[in-house]
């Protein structure tokens, strides 16, 4: 059996450290992985004590400092240079982890894995991928979509957005199974001459790709329908798309219990959709998913929520297994490469009609 070596922060999140090590200790019943938990040793010591039966499977690997959910991402190498964080992102740069997990600090996380952990040749900006549920039109066995950047960076050109496809789609290919994801753009209209010289120019080339079954562009109200599987966008934009979509779920809910509490045929009415509520809670538990990865770098990185309990980082552990075994990373390489040879044709221009 293969045994995985993953290193995870210990102390980054809410609910650190008693959440992360139950994780830990719940994905490592399994015997086919090694933990690497990083953080404070005595503390970390102590919640392990409650865990005899898996403890050969962990090891503490003692970080000083622990980054605050507020600081700012320049800081953490000056004043957090002993932190949990850091120190899991040096195990996998060294090799001696395949993949790091934290429900820390979110831009801490996305520096400290860019400065530390090499990234893929060719690439030259990593990106935050979300998953989110859909009304799954295309009618997948999975309901979410996958969508970057959400936040690694503000804006980008032209061609980080096309590795942003390309990693998205490799992405879908090994996590979700999706043969031939399709792909669209997130822009202001479906017309393929919306948004601007870059975007027009990212359309054609996606177009043209053989490896990207691009649907063309996408609105904002397409995002919830789930017409496509992987959705392409600049950090900025993603990132209030992401936001937007938690707040009307996180709305819908607060007026579900608000009708709750008014009149009888309301309250009726809502207990008799109790259990389609309670299936699309389910579905859109960030606990399910466990968590979010960042692309581009020759090492894989998963991003848990802050407020990830020990079923969600048990989640994450397994997701990262899954993308260790089927080679996630290789395939991202593999696609990068093969755009870059054929970017490099002096013909290429033309034949996207960049210059008609």
């Amino acid at each position: 059996m293969t045994t995985y070596r993953l290193a995870v922060d210990g102390m980054g999140g809410d609910n650190a450290p008693h959440a992360i090590v139950e994780g830990v200790c719940q994905a490592a019943e399994a015997g086919n992985v090694e933990i690497l938990v990083t953080g404070d040793e005595d503390l970390l010591q102590q919640e392990l004590a409650q865990y005899p039966k898996v403890r050969q499977h962990i090891e503490i690997i003692h970080a000083a400092d622990a980054i605050p959910m507020d600081a700012k991402p320049k800081e953490i190498f000056d004043k957090y240079p002993d932190s949990s964080m850091v120190k899991a992102a040096e195990l996998v740069a060294s090799g001696r982890a395949d993949a790091l997990i934290s429900a820390g600090n979110t831009g801490a996380l996305i520096l400290s894995s860019a400065q530390t952990i090499p990234r893929i040749k060719g690439v030259h900006r990593t990106a935050l991928a979300a998953v989110y549920p859909t009304s799954n039109e295309l009618n997948r066995d999975d309901i979410f979509s996958l969508i970057l950047d959400v936040g690694a960076n503000i804006d980008v050109d032209r061609d980080h957005m096309i590795h942003f496809a390309l990693m998205g789609n490799a992405y879908a290919q090994k996590v979700t199974g999706i043969e031939k994801p399709l792909v669209g753009l997130l822009n202001m209209g479906a017309e393929n001459n919306k948004g601007g010289p870059k975007y027009v120019e990212v359309n054609r080339i996606l177009e043209y790709l053989p490896q990207i079954n691009f649907k063309g562009n996408i609105e904002g109200s397409d995002l919830m329908k789930g017409i496509v599987d992987v959705v392409v966008t600049e950090g900025f934009k993603g990132n209030i798309a992401v936001k937007t979509m938690e707040g009307v779920a996180e709305a819908a809910m607060g007026l579900g219990r608000l009708a709750f509490q008014k009149k009888l045929i309301w309250k009726l009415g809502m207990i008799m959709l109790s259990g389609g509520i309670r299936k699309i809670k389910k579905i859109s538990d960030y606990q399910e998913y466990g968590g979010a990865p960042i692309l581009g770098l020759e090492s894989l990185v998963l991003k848990c929520h802050g407020r990830s309990t020990p079923r969600a980082i048990d989640n994450a552990i397994k997701l990262a297994i899954k993308c260790i075994r089927d080679d996630l990373v290789e395939n991202i390489k593999e696609s990068i490469n093969a755009f870059e040879q054929e970017f490099t044709r002096p013909d290429y221009d033309h034949i996207t009609g960049f210059n008609d």
